[in-house]
Protein backbone atom coordinates (compact mmCIF):
# COMPACT_ATOMS: atom_id res chain seq x y z
CA UNK A 1 0.00 0.00 0.00
CA UNK A 2 2.95 2.30 0.72
CA UNK A 3 4.15 1.96 -2.85
CA UNK A 4 0.66 2.62 -4.20
CA UNK A 5 0.32 5.73 -2.07
CA UNK A 6 3.73 6.99 -3.18
CA UNK A 7 2.85 6.44 -6.83
CA UNK A 8 -0.44 8.27 -6.38
CA UNK A 9 1.35 11.20 -4.77
CA UNK A 10 3.82 11.36 -7.65
CA UNK A 11 1.03 11.32 -10.22
CA UNK A 12 -0.85 14.06 -8.41
CA UNK A 13 2.24 16.25 -8.35
CA UNK A 14 3.27 15.61 -11.98
CA UNK A 15 2.26 18.14 -14.65
CA UNK A 16 -0.67 16.91 -16.70
CA UNK A 17 -0.58 17.03 -20.52
CA UNK A 18 -2.12 20.20 -21.88
CA UNK A 19 -5.48 19.87 -23.56
CA UNK A 20 -4.63 22.83 -25.80
CA UNK A 21 -3.21 22.40 -29.28
CA UNK A 22 0.45 23.18 -29.87
CA UNK A 23 1.23 26.83 -30.43
CA UNK A 24 1.12 27.99 -34.02
CA UNK A 25 4.58 28.33 -35.60
CA UNK A 26 5.93 31.58 -36.97
CA UNK A 27 6.14 29.92 -40.39
CA UNK A 28 5.14 26.64 -41.99
CA UNK A 29 6.78 25.08 -45.04
CA UNK A 30 4.43 22.88 -47.06
CA UNK A 31 6.63 21.01 -49.54
CA UNK A 32 5.93 18.36 -52.21
CA UNK A 33 8.75 15.97 -53.12
CA UNK A 34 9.72 14.88 -56.62
CA UNK A 35 8.92 11.70 -58.54
CA UNK A 36 10.13 8.44 -56.94
CA UNK A 37 11.59 10.24 -53.90
CA UNK A 38 10.91 8.62 -50.54
CA UNK A 39 8.11 10.01 -48.34
CA UNK A 40 9.10 13.29 -46.75
CA UNK A 41 10.21 16.44 -48.52
CA UNK A 42 13.00 14.80 -50.54
CA UNK A 43 16.67 15.82 -50.86
CA UNK A 44 15.94 19.18 -52.47
CA UNK A 45 13.28 19.92 -49.87
CA UNK A 46 15.62 18.92 -47.03
CA UNK A 47 18.37 21.23 -48.31
CA UNK A 48 15.87 24.07 -48.74
CA UNK A 49 14.31 23.65 -45.28
CA UNK A 50 17.67 23.31 -43.49
CA UNK A 51 18.98 26.46 -45.14
CA UNK A 52 15.80 28.39 -44.40
CA UNK A 53 15.81 27.39 -40.75
CA UNK A 54 19.41 28.54 -40.36
CA UNK A 55 18.61 31.90 -41.95
CA UNK A 56 15.62 32.67 -39.72
CA UNK A 57 17.10 31.41 -36.46
CA UNK A 58 14.95 32.39 -33.53
CA UNK A 59 11.72 31.84 -35.44
CA UNK A 60 9.75 28.60 -35.24
CA UNK A 61 9.48 26.77 -38.58
CA UNK A 62 7.16 23.80 -38.97
CA UNK A 63 7.43 21.49 -41.99
CA UNK A 64 4.62 19.54 -43.64
CA UNK A 65 5.52 17.01 -46.38
CA UNK A 66 2.69 16.79 -48.91
CA UNK A 67 1.19 13.30 -48.78
CA UNK A 68 0.94 11.85 -52.28
CA UNK A 69 2.40 8.88 -54.20
CA UNK A 70 4.99 10.84 -56.24
CA UNK A 71 5.20 7.98 -58.75
CA UNK A 72 5.55 7.97 -62.51
CA UNK A 73 1.77 7.59 -62.71
CA UNK A 74 1.40 11.34 -62.89
CA UNK A 75 -2.38 11.15 -62.66
CA UNK A 76 -1.93 10.64 -58.91
CA UNK A 77 -0.48 14.14 -58.66
CA UNK A 78 -4.09 15.15 -58.06
CA UNK A 79 -3.75 13.45 -54.66
CA UNK A 80 -0.93 15.86 -53.86
CA UNK A 81 -2.96 18.85 -55.02
CA UNK A 82 -5.85 17.77 -52.78
CA UNK A 83 -3.64 17.11 -49.76
CA UNK A 84 -1.68 20.35 -50.07
CA UNK A 85 -4.86 22.36 -50.59
CA UNK A 86 -6.52 20.83 -47.51
CA UNK A 87 -3.48 21.50 -45.32
CA UNK A 88 -3.13 25.08 -46.54
CA UNK A 89 -6.79 25.81 -45.79
CA UNK A 90 -6.57 24.16 -42.37
CA UNK A 91 -3.45 26.13 -41.46
CA UNK A 92 -4.95 29.43 -42.59
CA UNK A 93 -8.02 28.76 -40.43
CA UNK A 94 -6.26 27.45 -37.32
CA UNK A 95 -3.14 29.65 -37.42
CA UNK A 96 -4.02 32.86 -39.29
CA UNK A 97 -0.79 34.60 -38.23
CA UNK A 98 1.48 31.80 -39.45
CA UNK A 99 3.33 32.68 -42.65
CA UNK A 100 3.08 29.78 -45.07
CA UNK A 101 5.76 28.86 -47.60
CA UNK A 102 4.60 26.58 -50.40
CA UNK A 103 7.30 24.60 -52.15
CA UNK A 104 8.00 21.65 -54.38
CA UNK A 105 10.56 19.94 -56.56
CA UNK A 106 9.88 18.56 -60.06
CA UNK A 107 6.50 16.79 -59.98
CA UNK A 108 6.09 18.37 -56.55
CA UNK A 109 6.67 21.80 -58.09
CA UNK A 110 3.91 21.02 -60.58
CA UNK A 111 1.64 19.97 -57.72
CA UNK A 112 2.26 23.19 -55.82
CA UNK A 113 1.98 25.30 -58.94
CA UNK A 114 -1.44 23.83 -59.66
CA UNK A 115 -2.46 24.42 -56.04
CA UNK A 116 -2.09 28.17 -56.60
CA UNK A 117 -4.25 28.15 -59.75
CA UNK A 118 -7.35 30.31 -59.62
CA UNK A 119 -9.37 28.50 -62.32
CA UNK A 120 -10.22 24.99 -63.46
CA UNK A 121 -9.03 24.70 -67.08
CA UNK A 122 -11.32 24.23 -70.05
CA UNK A 123 -11.89 20.58 -70.85
CA UNK A 124 -11.36 19.44 -67.26
CA UNK A 125 -14.39 18.47 -65.21
CA UNK A 126 -14.61 20.51 -62.02
CA UNK A 127 -15.97 17.39 -60.35
CA UNK A 128 -12.68 15.53 -60.86
CA UNK A 129 -10.20 18.12 -59.60
CA UNK A 130 -9.89 20.14 -56.40
CA UNK A 131 -11.62 23.52 -56.52
CA UNK A 132 -9.34 26.56 -56.59
CA UNK A 133 -8.58 27.91 -53.13
CA UNK A 134 -10.43 31.01 -51.91
CA UNK A 135 -8.58 34.11 -53.10
CA UNK A 136 -7.95 35.45 -49.58
CA UNK A 137 -5.89 32.38 -48.68
CA UNK A 138 -3.03 33.99 -50.59
CA UNK A 139 -2.82 36.57 -47.79
CA UNK A 140 -1.46 33.81 -45.53
CA UNK A 141 1.24 32.71 -48.00
CA UNK A 142 4.59 34.47 -47.78
CA UNK A 143 6.28 32.75 -50.72
CA UNK A 144 6.06 29.93 -53.23
CA UNK A 145 9.42 28.22 -53.92
CA UNK A 146 9.51 25.94 -56.96
CA UNK A 147 12.54 23.92 -58.04
CA UNK A 148 12.71 22.24 -61.45
CA UNK A 149 9.09 23.05 -62.32
CA UNK A 150 8.18 21.28 -65.60
CA UNK A 151 8.28 23.70 -68.52
CA UNK A 152 5.52 24.28 -71.05
CA UNK A 153 7.57 22.20 -73.52
CA UNK A 154 7.77 19.30 -71.10
CA UNK A 155 4.09 19.50 -70.24
CA UNK A 156 3.17 19.44 -73.94
CA UNK A 157 5.38 16.37 -74.37
CA UNK A 158 3.31 14.48 -71.80
CA UNK A 159 0.04 15.88 -73.19
CA UNK A 160 -0.66 17.94 -70.10
CA UNK A 161 -1.62 21.62 -69.67
CA UNK A 162 1.18 23.93 -68.66
CA UNK A 163 1.54 25.10 -65.08
CA UNK A 164 0.32 28.63 -64.50
CA UNK A 165 0.78 30.32 -61.14
CA UNK A 166 -2.39 32.03 -59.91
CA UNK A 167 -2.33 35.84 -60.12
CA UNK A 168 -2.46 36.24 -56.33
CA UNK A 169 0.78 34.23 -56.03
CA UNK A 170 2.84 35.45 -58.99
CA UNK A 171 4.68 38.17 -57.07
CA UNK A 172 5.46 35.69 -54.27
CA UNK A 173 6.82 32.94 -56.49
CA UNK A 174 10.47 31.92 -56.77
CA UNK A 175 10.85 29.65 -59.80
CA UNK A 176 14.36 28.15 -60.06
CA UNK A 177 15.71 25.95 -62.84
CA UNK A 178 19.22 24.57 -63.32
CA UNK A 179 20.63 25.37 -66.75
CA UNK A 180 20.13 22.56 -69.29
CA UNK A 181 17.61 20.73 -67.09
CA UNK A 182 15.40 18.92 -69.62
CA UNK A 183 12.41 19.12 -67.29
CA UNK A 184 12.30 22.86 -66.60
CA UNK A 185 14.65 24.56 -69.08
CA UNK A 186 12.80 25.13 -72.40
CA UNK A 187 16.07 24.36 -74.21
CA UNK A 188 17.38 21.77 -71.74
CA UNK A 189 18.74 18.39 -72.82
CA UNK A 190 19.87 16.69 -69.59
CA UNK A 191 17.90 14.63 -67.12
CA UNK A 192 21.00 14.03 -65.01
CA UNK A 193 21.26 17.67 -63.94
CA UNK A 194 17.65 17.56 -62.74
CA UNK A 195 18.61 15.96 -59.43
CA UNK A 196 21.35 18.47 -58.52
CA UNK A 197 19.46 21.44 -57.05
CA UNK A 198 21.02 20.96 -53.64
CA UNK A 199 24.49 20.27 -55.09
CA UNK A 200 24.64 23.46 -57.16
CA UNK A 201 23.40 25.65 -54.31
CA UNK A 202 20.04 26.49 -55.81
CA UNK A 203 18.08 25.11 -52.83
CA UNK A 204 20.06 27.53 -50.65
CA UNK A 205 19.41 30.35 -53.13
CA UNK A 206 15.69 29.74 -52.93
CA UNK A 207 15.86 29.62 -49.13
CA UNK A 208 17.63 33.00 -49.04
CA UNK A 209 14.92 34.62 -51.14
CA UNK A 210 12.18 33.07 -49.00
CA UNK A 211 13.96 34.17 -45.81
CA UNK A 212 14.02 37.74 -47.14
CA UNK A 213 10.27 37.61 -47.75
CA UNK A 214 9.58 36.20 -44.29
CA UNK A 215 11.81 38.72 -42.54
CA UNK A 216 10.08 41.57 -44.38
CA UNK A 217 6.65 40.33 -43.30
CA UNK A 218 7.72 39.83 -39.69
CA UNK A 219 9.28 43.32 -39.64
CA UNK A 220 6.05 44.78 -41.00
CA UNK A 221 4.05 42.96 -38.33
CA UNK A 222 6.36 44.23 -35.58
CA UNK A 223 6.18 47.80 -36.91
CA UNK A 224 2.39 47.62 -37.10
CA UNK A 225 2.20 46.41 -33.53
CA UNK A 226 4.46 49.24 -32.37
CA UNK A 227 2.86 52.02 -34.41
CA UNK A 228 -0.09 51.02 -36.59
CA UNK A 229 -0.22 54.41 -38.34
CA UNK A 230 3.45 54.50 -39.35
CA UNK A 231 4.07 50.84 -40.17
CA UNK A 232 5.62 50.23 -43.62
CA UNK A 233 4.02 47.68 -45.87
CA UNK A 234 5.77 44.35 -46.54
CA UNK A 235 6.25 45.47 -50.15
CA UNK A 236 8.30 48.46 -48.99
CA UNK A 237 10.56 46.20 -46.93
CA UNK A 238 10.95 43.26 -49.30
CA UNK A 239 13.60 43.01 -51.99
CA UNK A 240 12.46 42.07 -55.51
CA UNK A 241 11.56 38.40 -55.53
CA UNK A 242 13.84 37.57 -58.46
CA UNK A 243 16.79 39.62 -57.27
CA UNK A 244 20.09 37.87 -57.91
CA UNK A 245 18.61 35.12 -60.11
CA UNK A 246 20.16 34.87 -63.59
CA UNK A 247 17.48 35.15 -66.32
CA UNK A 248 17.93 31.49 -67.27
CA UNK A 249 17.05 30.48 -63.71
CA UNK A 250 13.89 32.51 -63.26
CA UNK A 251 10.95 30.64 -64.71
CA UNK A 252 8.00 32.44 -66.24
CA UNK A 253 4.29 32.11 -65.70
CA UNK A 254 2.77 32.55 -69.12
CA UNK A 255 -1.04 32.50 -69.25
CA UNK A 256 -2.61 29.15 -69.98
CA UNK A 257 -4.75 26.38 -68.52
CA UNK A 258 -4.06 24.48 -65.35
CA UNK A 259 -4.94 21.01 -64.17
CA UNK A 260 -3.69 17.71 -62.79
CA UNK A 261 -0.91 15.70 -64.38
CA UNK A 262 -2.07 12.68 -66.45
CA UNK A 263 -0.26 9.42 -67.01
CA UNK A 264 3.19 9.90 -68.55
CA UNK A 265 3.60 9.82 -72.30
CA UNK A 266 7.06 11.42 -72.70
CA UNK A 267 7.75 12.50 -76.23
CA UNK A 268 10.87 14.53 -75.53
CA UNK A 269 13.74 13.08 -77.60
CA UNK A 270 16.68 11.85 -75.54
CA UNK A 271 19.98 11.41 -77.30
CA UNK A 272 22.01 8.22 -76.77
CA UNK A 273 24.06 8.39 -73.60
CA UNK A 274 21.79 10.83 -71.77
CA UNK A 275 20.70 10.00 -68.25
CA UNK A 276 16.99 9.19 -67.86
CA UNK A 277 15.29 10.46 -64.75
CA UNK A 278 11.54 10.91 -64.39
CA UNK A 279 10.49 14.36 -63.17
Amino acid sequence: MGAVAAAAALLQGAPMPSAHAAACPDAKVIFARGTTELPGVGPTGDAFVNSLQSQVAGKSIEVYPVNYPATTDFRTAIDGISDARAHILATAAACPDTKMVLGGFSQGAAVMGFVTANVVPDGVSAATVPAPMPLDVADHVAAVALFGKPSARFMRAINDPQIVIGPNYVDKTIDLCVDDDLVCDPDGRSFGIHSRYADVGMANEGATLVANKLQALWAADAAAAADPEQAPSPEQLAAPITGGIPPAHAGGSAPGPTGPLPAPAPAVPVSPGQDHLAP
